[in-house]
């Protein structure tokens, strides 16, 4: 009795978060009714549930996530829907966002370097966890926060980035060296001290996580310092068409094992997924304005959803919507793919193989983008999309 009303009250609160969103049987469909001068954004319902239900049962501690990755309020009920209760936020917006719209989450403040007014805001609206990489923040907040006694620091560590896609070593992080002073001065404010660390955007490599951990219990052993939390960040990864990860149950469990070998089986464990939890659980469909030879004019790119696939050069699973025309066979041809706006950097690195004869009012769905799609479009010469829609077919799109 007590599993069907879990369901049940499941149910009602997707639903809930789902309200004000459109629904769509397939892409294909939405673009036919939608008729969007903009990109739109699709949001795949049950990839997002079953994303967040891998970290909720697989990780071994507490799953932060990432609101950067994709912080659209109906992504996030329905990642609460799915039992995710604990965020990591970056800024004051995101705190009173979150706040506002889920009174009862625990947020994070993971940002290594915050504003005065940042650190004074997220304190009175009930954020209690900092992070912080310098003497110089861990003074901010203590000033900040009125000398509270309820405090729990986290002190940003600089990790290998070995195996990482998109490395994230060369901005914060206390390397291990610095590392036992500031853990000293942390614990003489703080009622709960810890160490967080990143190893690098997209991580493919397990091991990374392994030797990270390890590095720190050899630190903590030679200086004698005891903490209350490890926090292993982000990094988890997705498979992309050049990048094939194993799967992420092997990463918990080389992760799990690490702590228990160095002791820290007992503290509080968290982790940050931001890509892994909701990439799949999205795409974006950009239409063709102009075909010029071998070049695509789309009306979303670099200063769009597209910034990843642009200026990174990364891969996406790619497919074509004809606009109504016949499916029919086509040879493949690579393309050179531009986005809308006036900058001559606004196109993609590589050239795309695409069906030879695609045209202008073709669609382009690129899949993947639940995560830093959404989230990295700007409103640079007034192109940007709004349009979101849900899908409930969860069949790859052909």
């Amino acid at each position: 009795m007590q599993l069907l009303q879990d369901c049940e009250g499941y149910v009602a609160d997707r639903e809930q978060a789902l309200a004000g969103l459109r629904r769509y049987e397939n892409e294909a469909t939405a673009l036919e009714i939608e008729q969007s001068n903009d990109a739109v954004h699709f949001l795949y319902i049950d990839r997002i549930t079953e994303a967040a239900n891998t970290f909720l049962s697989g990780f071994p501690g507490t799953c932060l996530y990432a609101a950067k990755a994709n912080p659209h309020p109906a992504l996030l009920r329905l990642l609460w829907a799915a039992g995710i209760r604990h965020f990591e936020v970056a800024s004051i917006r995101e705190i009173e966002n979150l706040r506002r719209d889920f009174p009862m989450a625990q947020l994070y403040f993971m940002h290594p370097v915050k504003s005065r007014q940042a650190i004074a805001r997220a304190y009175a609206l009930g954020v209690r966890h900092f992070a912080f990489d310098s003497l110089d923040e861990l003074r901010k907040i203590k000033q900040e926060t009125g000398h509270a006694e309820d405090l729990s620091l986290m002190l940003r560590l600089s990790v290998s980035q070995v195996g990482a896609a998109y490395p994230l070593d060369n901005k914060f992080g206390a390397t291990l060296m610095e590392a036992p002073l500031l853990l000293t001065h942390a614990r003489q404010i703080a009622e709960k001290v810890g160490v967080t660390f990143h190893v690098g955007s997209q991580c493919l490599a397990v091991e990374a996580y392994v030797n990270a951990i390890y590095n720190i219990a050899n630190m903590l052993e030679g200086c004698g310092v005891k903490i209350d939390m490890i926090d292993v960040g982000g990094g988890f990864p997705i498979s992309y068409p050049d990048m094939e990860p194993v799967p992420l149950q092997d990463y918990f469990d080389a992760i799990a094992k690490a702590l228990m070998e160095c002791g820290f089986e007992d503290l509080e464990i968290f982790c940050e997924p931001g890509r892994a939890m909701v990439a799949t659980g999205g795409a974006v469909a950009v239409r063709v304005e102009l075909r010029r030879g071998q070049s695509l004019y789309l009306n979303d790119g670099t200063y769009g959803s597209l910034f990843d696939a642009g200026q990174l050069g990364w891969s996406y699973p790619i497919e074509l919507y004809r606009a109504g025309r016949l499916e029919v066979p086509s040879e493949m041809s690579l393309f050179q793919l531009y986005g809308p706006t006036c900058d001559s950097i606004d196109k993609m690195q590589d050239r795309l193989s695409l069906p030879d004869d695609v045209c202008e009012g073709d669609w382009l769905i690129f899949r993947h983008l639940g995560a830093y799609g959404y989230a990295m479009q700007t409103k640079f010469n007034g192109f940007y999309s709004e349009t979101i829609v849900a899908i409930e077919n969860d069949t790859e799109f052909a």
